[in-house]
């Protein structure tokens, strides 16, 4: 991994800034009350107390403008470019060509999923559960890490974009951080299990392969509840958490998220 910008609570006259400006990382903010936040000229919400969010994605690597309006007029503005970072790629050859071509009765099925997750990933909430710190959902081995990739025949397949952990079927799920549950779908065609819990600002947790769910749309969760259960549904080659996290459609790195220092 390259080397990327900390900023740890390092303040910046009335604003701080807490973590990786890095693909994959997620950026905890605090200003002013009543100031206006934008990010490359978009509006990011401020919390009553001053808060905000933003992440950089796996392959992002154009400098972002941040500017802060105060209340007094004054404005303060910052450029932020990601460091980049070397993913595991893997080559995969020799796979048949029938396997290569997807069923489209798969693929429909695959896109009516999607557009679920998206419009749960879209929640916009007031939440400030995304800056209290967040913990690891499962007390697992890593088996998968976020950005890796394969290659099948050349052909490059979807980046993974989150944290594989190894687990038994019905091993507990643990909320990383308070939330909202927005998603429950138990047979996506490729996730199967599937859990969303808002954390606010657009942030959010995504849970795959589940056995079982002990929340339902709409419950609010604390940090470390038991809310679900690991499994082996959807396409998997076993058993497994897959945790990931994302800034409304911008894929976060788990692992980065679960060092960021919340700011008060």
């Amino acid at each position: 991994m390259a080397s990327s910008v900390l900023f740890s609570s390092l303040s910046f006259a009335s604003l701080e800034l807490s973590g990786d400006v890095i693909q994959g990382g997620l950026v905890l903010g605090k200003t002013t009350p009543n100031s206006h936040v934008s990010l490359n000229g978009k509006t990011l919400q401020l919390s009553e107390q001053g808060n905000f969010v933003f992440g950089f994605g796996r392959d992002d690597k154009e400098a972002s403008n941040l500017l802060v309006t105060l209340p007094s007029g004054e404005k303060i503005e910052k450029t932020l470019t990601p460091s980049t970072r070397e993913y595991k790629i893997q080559r995969v050859k020799g796979i048949a060509k029938r396997i290569m071509q997807p069923n489209p009765e798969h693929v429909a099925r695959a896109k009516k999923d999607s557009k679920q997750v998206r419009a749960a990933r879209a929640v916009i909430s007031d939440q400030l559960a995304f800056n209290q710190g967040f913990v690891a959902p499962i007390n697992g081995i890593v088996t998968g890490v976020y950005g890796s990739q394969r290659f099948y025949n050349g052909k490059p397949g979807n980046p993974h974009y989150g944290v594989d952990y190894a687990g038994k079927i019905g091993d507990p799920v643990k909320a990383p951080a308070d939330g909202v549950v927005t998603l429950y779908v138990p047979d996506m065609f490729y996730s199967g299990g599937t859990m969303i819990i808002d954390h606010g600002h657009g942030v959010n947790s995504t849970f795959l392969h589940l056995s079982d769910a002990y929340v339902k749309v709409g419950d609010s969760v604390k940090q470390g509840d038991v809310v679900a259960a690991v499994g082996n549904s959807g396409r998997t080659t076993g058993p497994h958490l897959d945790w990931r996290i994302n800034w409304f459609n911008t894929r976060i790195d788990p692992e980065l998220v679960l060092m960021l220092k919340p700011l008060n």
